[in-house]
């Protein structure tokens, strides 16, 4: 009975050893991140936590996955018709690649815009084999969330239209894509092995959906009440890995 206790007690710590070394690792690929954006009529703050996992022999290249929350504040700025099936008449991947029909595009006008929202997404990265391994690539884009904010008035064909953010956002390439998303192209320099800074470009949709359907599609017996702004903006940030040896 004590032969058999002592190898339970073994194997008990072991499994703590093990389960306490993998926590230590995970822990390890962490990193937080902070980014100011600004563009024409726009701003934009994001706070992100990223988990990455590096692939192949030399490991440079990473691929992670993280959360992120962004703040969008808009002024004087023209939303247009979002669909896809309006603005290419196609979805997915097809749509990216079409050309946009003119005819089915509206605008709709917003004064004020604010939005904030809370996205998974897909990471990214690759280390450069050069300033002792301090120069990083990297490039991300927000998957699947949710957005909030206040409630907007906004201009329609010189009458005024109330809208709100529209609250599901997912990832579905190009003008398919549904809701407030947001993505980032950039290079970081690790100025020590847990602090780097970072400069690119984001790209991000914000995108509104007003109380009624206010827009008649010529031509078709179809309404649309989804609008979407396209934003592009230079980008400034921090990233902190804490647990990073």
């Amino acid at each position: 009975m004590k032969i058999i206790n002592r190898v339970f007690l073994c194997s008990l710590l072991l499994i703590c050893n093990i389960c306490f070394s993998q926590k230590q690792v995970y822990k390890q690929k962490n990193s937080f991140g902070l980014t100011v954006n600004a563009g024409p009529g726009s701003f934009a703050t994001a706070l992100s936590w990223t988990h990455f996992h590096a692939v192949g022999k030399t490991k440079r290249f990473s691929v992670g996955y993280g959360l992120r929350f962004t703040n969008f504040i808009g002024s004087d700025l023209d939303y247009i018709t979002a669909p896809a099936k309006f603005t290419s008449g196609k979805s997915s991947i097809a749509a990216l690649f079409s050309d946009n029909i003119l005819a089915n595009i509206d605008t709709v006008s917003f004064p004020k815009s604010q939005t904030y929202f809370l996205n998974t997404g897909i990471y990214l990265s690759y280390l450069l084999p050069y300033w002792k391994n301090r120069l990083e690539l990297g490039v991300n884009i927000d998957a699947l969330g949710v957005t909030f904010g206040p409630r907007q008035n906004a201009l329609y064909k010189n009458n005024t239209a109330g809208a709100k953010p529209t609250t599901f956002n997912l990832l579905l390439i190009s003008d398919s894509d549904r809701g407030s998303l947001n993505s980032e192209w950039y290079a970081s320099f690790w100025v020590t092995p847990r602090v780097a800074v970072k400069a690119g470009f984001e790209f991000l949709f914000s995108e509104y959906t007003t109380d009624t359907k206010i827009q008649q599609l010529p031509n078709l017996n179809e309404t649309n009440d989804r609008f979407r702004f396209k934003s592009s903006m230079i980008m400034l940030g921090v990233s902190f890995a804490p647990f990073r040896k």
